[in-house]
């Protein structure tokens, strides 16, 4: 079978879909009975646990006190009994190695009783500790391949679930991951740890403005996850799409996204019933989805839950992503979560959504009708500005990787200078703090009249939103919109926890000098913080357009860096300050962060060599014979009619064997850099200068192979082409 000839059959089985399942009855279960269904719960523990041990569970989990080792085999046997009713036989621990992705592994409940039968069993210690094999997870330098030895430890703050399958159901229970010497080898240790320290300096400010009995402070996530359907048989016809995950080859189509109708338009029936079993599905696991809506590119989609415990949402979005993936395949489409998976086109972030506070307190970063007049709120408020003028590269480096280079910096995604956009009400409040100590009033909202009676009044927000900037307050929290959409949310958290730790430390210890403990004197003593807060750090505020050229020289002006590749950004993560910083809080050890920095960077080598290899085999197998196919037919044109006497206009045969012999320069080029490069990835001796290599040698050679097929794609004819291409993958569904 040609090429061409499986590209006119995909798009013949996608024109002809059939559902490949019965439509789901949402009349006969209603959402508030799903949702949290499959969750071991608060309320499930309260209904199945002795008092005691209930009181014992939620206390660890609301006040952040350690875990009463007594109780864990009483609350096993209730899950083990609780996941059974429910059709389990095996449990999963589940953790989040710094892959990004998500690991199990699975122990069935079954074990012998002598006597030839069977007994189901669940101990204390199976709940609390397992032990996957460490060796095979990236570790930067932590373990050796012959160091096996790793552990799994519950996480008692994020609730057990039960994941079900077509041939059965498994009791998931996320767990912590680390090392045989007690270092972190996941993504959640230090999200739980940059908490923890959050928690501590945050109720330090709580405690200087007459807060007693401080409830646990905790961060808040919520994240918007931007995704692409496309249909399968599409996918399954485009190589690079299976190992790389984004196309490296596809010539822009007639229509793209300059209309602007996909953003928020009408959602395609079978893109629409995925969705609502994908929420279903959520809802049955209690991750709270909702909104849903097309995005900007066509075939672009988005879907966001409301805000949690910034843990239990990281792992919620893992939970996100597998289920997207997996409900899709149902509706034979596929769900594709790189940035960039197509090029010319919008790419995908996971915009996240940032907040702190607690159930007393409430959100610490509310600012309330008159924020001029809100001390506490303009406290924290500096606190965010001071923490991301002083550690933007930090930002910047936790949301560095080979796919986020495709979207950072474009005119469809925040830059790469980490700035921050408070929008006109609170840069007036900082403004008039900036000048004179103190503010006295706050820019109000109002109502806003359409001119239409039958509409009625609206609220105005006393201040624009702004898409352009990275780090976005937008209400009553900030919006982190540099995340990528296949990134875990674990590693920009932890940093934005951090950093905030260290710059409520700062100022609860600047106050606790400054007041001496008098209330009296707090009023004074945060009018002076302020003032130098905004003086020293007030640069990384900017309320402006964020794509344009103007801001990046403006910037540079400021002293704000402009890492635009992954390779200028990831060195940030081993500053000495950040170092310093990490350890300090007992986040990260030294060699815990230096560790993240060795395996960001292979695993960018890893990517790239990836696509590398890909480009060269697709380029000289599928587009190459496809080419020549074409080149023949046309020079036997040419040669039928010469001797016909006929003239024949040869400029597209020169044309295209001009490309073709380009073509071959350019991949024979890539050939020679992917042999030269060997591998890479785990285990090259120096990481960094492999990646220096793929973005400087590497990847323009790609993206030069990838010019040429693209022209070709335009040239040769319709029924020779080999690959879907953007117009029918992005617009057939």
């Amino acid at each position: 079978m040609s090429g061409s000839t499986a590209r006119f059959q995909a798009i013949q089985a996608v024109t002809k879909y059939q559902a490949l399942s019965e439509p789901l009855n949402f009349a006969a279960t209603t959402m508030a009975e799903v949702f949290g269904s499959n969750v071991f719960s608060t309320k499930v523990m309260k209904d199945r646990l002795p008092k005691s041990v209930f009181k014992s569970v939620m206390k660890t989990i609301e006040s952040g006190e350690p875990l009463d080792p007594a109780v864990a085999d009483t609350v096993a046997a209730a899950m083990k009994d609780w996941a059974i009713e429910k059709g389990a036989t095996h449990y999963a621990h589940v953790f989040y190695p710094l892959t990004g992705l998500t690991a199990e592994k699975h122990d069935s409940f079954l074990a012998p009783d002598g006597l030839g039968g069977a007994v189901n069993e669940f101990s204390g210690s199976a709940l609390t500790q397992g032990e996957p094999d460490a060796s095979s997870f990236p570790s930067g330098g932590i373990r050796a391949t012959f160091e096996a030895r790793g552990y799994t430890a519950w996480d008692v703050t994020s609730p057990a679930y039960i994941l079900e399958n077509l041939n059965g159901t498994t009791l998931v229970i996320p767990t912590a991951f680390f090392s045989w010497t007690g270092e972190a080898l996941d993504k959640k240790t230090p999200l739980l740890r940059s908490m923890k320290a959050l928690n501590t300096q945050a109720q330090r400010v709580l405690k200087l403005f007459g807060h007693k009995n401080i409830p646990l402070v905790t961060a808040s996530a919520g994240p918007e996850q931007e995704y692409f359907l496309i249909d399968r048989n599409f996918f399954f016809a485009r190589p690079d799409l299976i190992n790389a995950g984004r196309t490296l080859f596809g010539a822009m189509p007639p229509k793209g996204q300059e209309f602007c109708d996909q953003y928020f338009g009408a959602i395609p029936d079978r893109v629409l019933a995925c969705m609502l079993e994908t929420e279903r599905e959520l809802f049955k696991l209690g991750v709270p989805v909702k909104t849903r809506h097309n995005e900007v590119a066509p075939s672009q989609y988005e879907i966001a839950p409301i805000y949690e415990n910034a843990n239990v949402a990281a792992d919620h979005q893992q939970l996100l992503m597998l289920t997207l993936k997996k409900v899709a395949a149902k509706y034979g489409l596929e769900c594709l979560l790189h940035e960039k998976p197509f090029a010319g086109v919008n790419g995908s972030g996971k915009h996240l959504n940032w907040s702190l506070g607690n159930a007393v307190q409430g959100n610490l970063l509310d600012p309330g009708k008159t924020p001029h007049e809100n001390m506490q709120f303009l406290v924290f408020c500096a606190a965010v500005i001071r923490a991301v003028h002083k550690h933007s590269a930090l930002l910047r480096a936790v949301v560095a990787h080979a796919g986020n280079d495709h979207r950072l910096g474009a005119n469809e995604a925040p830059p790469a200078i980490i700035s921050i956009f408070l929008g006109e009400q609170l840069a007036d409040v900082f403004e008039q703090i900036k000048k004179s100590g103190s503010a006295s009033s706050s820019k109000q909202a109002g109502l806003m009249n359409v001119g239409v009676d039958t509409l009625p009044p609206l609220p105005k927000d006393a201040g624009d939103r702004n898409r352009t900037s990275p780090f976005a307050f937008t209400g009553n929290k900030f919006e982190f919109r540099a995340v990528g959409s296949s990134q875990s949310l674990s590693g920009p958290l932890v940093a934005l926890n951090t950093i905030m730790t260290e710059s409520l430390d700062y100022i609860a210890t600047e106050l606790e000098k400054s007041t001496g403990g008098d209330p009296a004197k707090l009023a004074s003593s945060v009018q002076t913080l302020l003032k130098s807060i905004i003086n020293e750090h007030g640069s990384v505020v900017f309320n402006g357009d964020g794509y344009s050229e103007e801001w990046h020289a403006e910037a540079k002006k400021r002293g704000l860096p402009n890492n635009k590749q992954t390779i200028d950004a990831l060195p940030a993560i081993t500053d000495p300050a950040v170092v310093s910083m990490m350890e300090k809080y007992k986040v990260l050890t030294p060699r815990e962060v230096a560790s993240r920095e060795e395996i960001y960077f292979e695993q960018y080598v890893l990517t790239l060599n990836v696509e590398a290899r890909i480009t060269h085999e697709i380029a000289k197998t599928i587009i190459y014979p496809a080419a020549v196919r074409y080149q023949s037919e046309l020079a036997a044109a040419s040669a039928n009619c010469k001797a016909a006497g006929v003239d024949f206009d040869a400029a597209l045969l020169i044309k295209l064997s001009g490309l073709i012999k380009t073509l071959n320069e350019k991949t024979a080029a890539l050939e020679h850099l992917n042999e030269e490069g060997g591998h890479g990835g785990h285990g090259v001796s120096n990481p960094k200068k492999a990646a220096e290599r793929c973005a400087l040698k590497v990847k323009p050679a790609m993206d030069a192979v990838r010019a040429v097929v693209d022209e070709l794609e335009t040239i040769v004819a319709d029924d020779h082409w080999p690959l879907p291409t953007y117009q029918e993958m992005l617009f057939i569904k």
